[in-house]
């Protein structure tokens, strides 16, 4: 039950005075020789791939080009909606997009995918970190192309950075905020310099940043504006559209990069097909009947009842488990602290405790659940037991600005009796609610002025009506006037971005080494007031921020680990997101077409580009 993604691809002891200290740019490439040209960039210096590599090891170099997917994507990112889109400009904040059409831009550098940090040149064939570590030179590629045959140049890369800082989206543009120039120095070479404050990571979320046509915005409005797709350079370029229905993406023949390092094995279809559909059952049923290839089920009960159609019995259709990333998951409930109602972290605790995992699990989803704890979960950033020296030298300098709970036994969530409705718990929770200044009167709990505790969980599926009623029933038990709010997919993603919310559910996977612009999205207090970011809950704090910070700094893993640990028993102990649950394995089925390399990759599952249609499976089910 993914709400969203931050993906494309972000890549994603200090002691007591390290927590106070200057960010210094040069922590995380204390390992990356400055002034020589390199072919690839990491979080601490380390890269699988020498110079001279082929191919990334997880793809197939000989799969063949052709066929079609039609599939529903599991993840989005930017101003991108799965269930219509209006605009073809996913890098602004207003409008809905369609998913993938970052397929169609290039990056100055793209992701290994068996790595956890590691980037490599595509549309730079080199970078050169300057003595001071605060600007990036990088070469371009002479055979780069636009699809119009004109030539990627350096004029166009600045352009680009220089917009999205300006008028990007919000998890664009923030990560950007430390950028003090973009140059063109030659046709061929640009230069990005960073003001010194920024986070050394900085620079491995920029380097993924789509590449944009200067000339085609030259005439164009950089808005929502139109359904007009903008001049690219990638893999693929937008086909047949049918506004807030279809999607084609068609793969550019001649593409410049196609036999690129980076590329070799990739981007295999012909065409790839993205239907957006409004309900999630109607969208399984046009993967019944085939229209679409291949699903990620994110509803419990289908994936338990629902797979017994023809097509599966006749062995036309896998069904099967592949193994999650190894890429820390947050997913849960984010309760608006921006309302004062919601600021006390008692009441956001009590009404954590009004959720029943363990019946909800037994009685809606098959048990095929486990209970989420972090805001890192299935990683090794997730905080266990007491602190560690390290962890404590970053803690106890925060002591008077952190609850007390968060210098103790990382904080979990209790396990219910799953009756549905623990009177233990919810007796709890009314006792937190009456100290936080909320009394019960009559049927609902007042605070001294007379006003009752409203509280409205906003959805935009019947999935979750179907899922949230039982906790709302609780919450009602305890005092709480709380009700659920089913709107519109358009009408959702506004009220999300604009914070027009009480509590709002949320799922994302980060990277496996956070950088410390991601990390700022979703938890930094400059985050808590811009509109669009991920910082749904309104977390503002001095804390928060100083450690989001010292994961900046960290100049090891194994530092990084010890700042994200520390986090995650802050934001557990505050509870700025309430997490509810997770899954440890993709559940996928799909029609047995298609060729793949086993096992999958352990730090990205992008099927669309890894795979491969394989024309003899298809003629076996009669899809040839």
């Amino acid at each position: 039950m993914r709400a969203g993604d931050i993906d494309r691809r972000e890549f994603l002891a200090l002691g007591a005075a390290a927590a106070t200290a200057t960010l210094l740019p040069a922590a995380s490439f204390a390992a990356s020789p400055t002034e020589t040209p390199l072919h690839g960039l990491s979080a601490f210096g380390e890269l699988k791939y020498p110079p001279d590599f082929t191919h990334f090891g997880y793809l197939n170099p000989d799969a063949p080009k052709g066929g079609t997917i039609n599939f529903s994507p599991p993840n989005w990112l930017y101003n991108q909606n799965v269930t219509t889109f209006n605009t073809l400009n996913s890098f602004v904040l207003t409008g809905d997009a369609p998913p993938r059409l970052e397929l169609c831009h290039d990056a100055l550098m793209a992701p290994a995918l068996d790595e956890p940090d590691a980037n490599y040149g595509l549309l730079a064939e080199s970078v050169t970190i300057s003595a001071d570590r605060n600007s990036f030179t990088f070469r371009l590629r002479p055979q780069a192309r636009w699809h119009d045959g004109t030539p990627v140049t350096a004029e166009d890369v600045a352009f680009s950075y220089l917009t999205l800082k300006d008028k990007g989206h919000p998890q664009l543009s923030l990560p950007l905020l430390e950028l003090a120039a973009a140059e063109a120095i030659d046709q061929g070479t640009v230069r990005l310099v960073f003001s010194g404050k920024q986070s050394a990571s900085t620079i491995l979320t920029a380097i993924t940043y789509p590449i944009l046509s200067k000339a085609w915005f030259a005439e164009h409005p950089f808005d929502s504006s139109q359904l007009v797709a903008p001049l690219g350079s990638g893999p693929y370029r937008v086909g047949r559209v049918s506004a807030g229905q279809t999607i084609v993406y068609e793969r550019v023949e001649d593409y410049w990069g196609r036999d690129l390092p980076v590329n070799r094995g990739q981007n295999n279809f012909d065409a790839i097909r993205i239907d957006v559909y409004r309900e999630r059952q109607a969208g399984f049923e046009a993967f019944k009947k085939g229209d679409v290839t291949y699903r990620q089920e994110f509803t419990s009960r289908v994936w338990a009842t629902g797979y017994d159609f023809p097509a599966l019995k006749d062995g036309k259709v896998i069904k099967r488990e592949f193994s999650e990333e190894r890429r820390p998951k947050l997913q849960g409930w984010a309760i608006n602290q921006r309302r004062p109602q919601f600021s006390d972290e008692r009441v956001r605790r009590a009404v954590a405790l009004c959720f029943d995992f363990e019946w909800t699990n037994r009685s809606l989803f098959y048990g095929l659940y486990e209970r989420s704890q972090s805001c890192f979960q299935q990683s090794e950033f997730v905080a266990e037991g007491m602190p560690s020296p390290d962890e404590l030298a970053l803690l106890e300098p925060l002591r008077a600005d952190i609850p007390g709970t968060a210098l103790g036994e990382a904080p979990v969530q209790p396990v219910s009796n799953a009756s549905g409705r623990d009177r233990k718990l919810l007796g709890e929770a009314s006792r937190l609610l009456a100290d936080a200044g909320w009394k019960r009167q009559g049927s609902l709990v007042r605070n001294a002025a007379g006003d009752s505790l409203a509280l409205e969980i906003l959805v935009n599926d019947d999935v979750f009506v179907r899922i949230d009623s039982p906790f709302v029933e609780n919450l009602r038990a305890v005092g709480i006037d709380a009700s659920i709010r089913q709107v519109d997919p358009a009408q959702y993603a506004v009220r999300q971005t604009e914070f027009d919310f009480d509590m709002i559910s949320m799922a994302l996977q980060l990277s496996a080494t956070p950088t410390q612009s991601t990390l700022e999205t979703i938890f930094h207090s400059r985050a808590a007031a811009t509109p669009g970011s991920r910082n749904l809950p309104g977390t503002a704090s001095p804390a928060v921020d100083r450690l989001v910070e010292a994961a900046g700094r960290a100049t090891s893993r194994e530092e990084l680990v010890v700042a994200l640990r520390a986090l995650d028993r802050v934001l557990r102990a505050r509870m700025d997101w309430i997490p509810n649950w997770y899954s440890a394995n993709h559940r996928a089925a799909y029609w047995d077409m298609f060729g793949f390399v086993e096992p999958k990759p352990d730090y990205g599952f992008p099927i669309e580009t890894m795979w491969w249609f394989d024309k003899d499976k298809a003629a076996a089910i009669g899809r040839g």
